[in-house]
């Protein structure tokens, strides 16, 4: 067997699948497995994939040509989902990302493959897909910008999967005069935008934490004002805490202004 380890992001799946396919090994032989998980088995060769923007825009455009744009965005939110199934369980997300392909190049029209819910790889694909769209579709919704002392609009998230993109591109069309970041602290990356250009993703391992709490005096009287607003509507006899969590699940709630302290 001969086992590509791929970065996990999206040049580095898709570059996995380029080098793959274009190996001439046969599709029976290969496997993609992300470099950082997988689990060492005797008498297979293992080839180190190393990201390449390039190969990565050719099979982007082979997906589009082929496969259409809705099934390329669907196999983007899967790529960008937290594979957190046991090993033993499903394929390894990559390798299921690269059967599902193979699986649509094959048909005449492929552009409903996500529907071929029958075959283990694209149920897998799908239910990827599904829960990265989902947490970005909360996200959108539940995402709360802070005004620091230098004018930034700043948002701090704790996402499962890599849906950074996904918001930075709906607040880039929304937002487009404001210089805001939103940081993702799960996976230690932030998207930056200036007002009247786009956003980039850089690293955000070091991000000072002081510079982030620094909030400007407009903001500190705005949340306390709607904290207050907020705590002037409850009802106390109508309290239903279980509905609360199931409106905005409690994993939100560190990053809701309202919520932060446990309400």
């Amino acid at each position: 067997m001969h086992i590509f380890l791929c970065e996990d992001s999206i040049d580095g799946i898709f570059t996995g699948i380029y080098d793959a396919w274009a190996s001439r090994y046969g599709h029976k032989n290969i496997k993609l497995c992300i470099n950082d998980t997988i689990t060492y088995e005797l008498f297979s060769e293992y080839i180190t994939v190393t990201p390449d923007s390039e190969k990565s825009e050719k099979v982007g455009r082979t997906i589009i040509a082929r496969l259409g744009m809705e099934v390329y965005q669907d196999i983007l939110q899967a790529v960008l989902a937290h594979d957190d199934k046991k090993k033993n369980e499903h394929p390894d997300k990559a390798d299921c990302i690269y059967r599902t392909l193979l699986y649509g190049f094959s048909l005449a029209d492929g552009h409903r493959i996500l529907q071929a819910l029958g075959n283990p790889y694209i149920a897998r694909v799908f239910e990827l897909s599904r829960s990265t769209g989902n947490e970005a579709h909360h996200l959108l919704g539940f995402l709360r910008f802070q005004e620091l002392e230098n004018g930034v609009l700043f948002s701090t998230i704790h996402p499962k999967n890599q849906v950074i993109s996904v918001l930075a591109e709906h607040f880039t069309d929304r937002l487009p005069q404001e210089h805001f970041m939103i940081y993702d602290a799960t996976h230690q990356i932030a998207a930056i935008h200036k007002a009247g250009s786009g956003y980039f993703l850089t690293d955000a391992s070091n991000l000072n934490p002081d510079v982030i709490t620094r909030l400007s005096p407009a903001e500190k009287e705005y949340q306390k004002l709607w904290c207050g607003f907020f705590d002037s509507i409850a009802i106390e006899a109508r309290k239903n805490p279980k509905l609360q969590s199931q409106n905005i699940p409690k994993r939100f709630w560190k990053d809701t202004v309202e919520l932060a302290s446990g309400k």
